[in-house]
């Protein structure tokens, strides 16, 4: 056990130093427009020195990949934010139940996942109450934090999440998991870019096509990790308190 430990530490420390060597970091050194025009209602990180971390999963649930990572953040004790799709809500109300059960944070992914700077305001708002009554209905859970799909957002569409209510949560760190990647990429691409505020993005289900094993395997792996690093798992509720100074906004 030992062994594999330090062989663990090893091998990311050398996808660090490669990545490092490879590419250029710039998650958080990237301007977000809309929290900084919008930050009471938008969130993408928390500006903060402490190492403090949001682990986001989108386009859940199913029952192929969604239990495997639930399972995962129980071991480790981590409670994340999962931001689900009403249509597969519908498909799979207990895993949605067990992710509410396990204290973990929902969020509102839409109802059909469409491209909101496309389809419009009134769109998006019949795809957030259509959801919103779909989880409130079978997890007697209202929610007010709202993820676009493919993060798609404009100034007009971020207006209208303020006037019914919601805050919007985007993220600083891509972990390109919805490729479908291996383990070793998926822990590349994040721990190239990790940084103290930051929201990570991964998904818990996606299309029949996609294979989300890299996923899992990648969770079980950089979840102990981090925390030797000295990071700590929060939700993006409260990331949100961090950011605002522990404001109900």
């Amino acid at each position: 056990m030992r062994f594999f430990r330090c062989f663990l530490i090893i091998e990311i420390l050398f996808l660090v130093f490669v990545g490092l060597a490879c590419f250029p970091i710039s998650a958080h050194a990237t301007s977000y427009p809309l929290q900084a025009k919008y930050p009471e209602v938008m969130i993408y990180k928390a500006h903060t020195t402490q190492k403090v971390i949001a682990l986001s999963f989108d386009d859940g649930p199913d029952q192929r990949f969604t239990p495997l990572i639930l399972n995962i953040l129980n071991k480790y004790d981590v409670k994340a934010t999962f931001f689900l799709l009403g249509t597969r809500v519908q498909t799979y109300p207990d895993v949605a139940k067990r992710i509410y059960n396990e204290g973990h944070v929902i969020g509102n992914h839409t109802y059909w996942h469409p491209q909101l700077t496309k389809t419009g305001v009134n769109n998006m708002i019949w795809e957030i109450e259509k959801n919103e009554k779909k989880i409130l209905s079978i997890t007697n859970v209202k929610t007010n934090l709202f993820r676009a799909p493919y993060g798609a957002l404009n100034e007009q569409l971020v207006k209208q999440l303020d006037v019914m209510g919601y805050r919007g949560a985007g993220w600083s760190v891509d972990s390109e998991d919805w490729k479908s990647l291996s383990s070793v990429k998926i822990k590349q691409n994040i721990l190239n870019n990790i940084h103290p505020g930051a929201i990570i993005l991964m998904h818990s289900a996606g299309h029949w096509t996609q294979d989300l094993t890299g996923t899992v395997l990648a969770l079980n792996e950089l979840i102990p990790y981090l925390k030797e690093e000295g990071y700590t798992f929060v939700t993006i509720p409260e990331l949100w308190s961090i950011e605002h100074g522990n404001t109900n906004k």
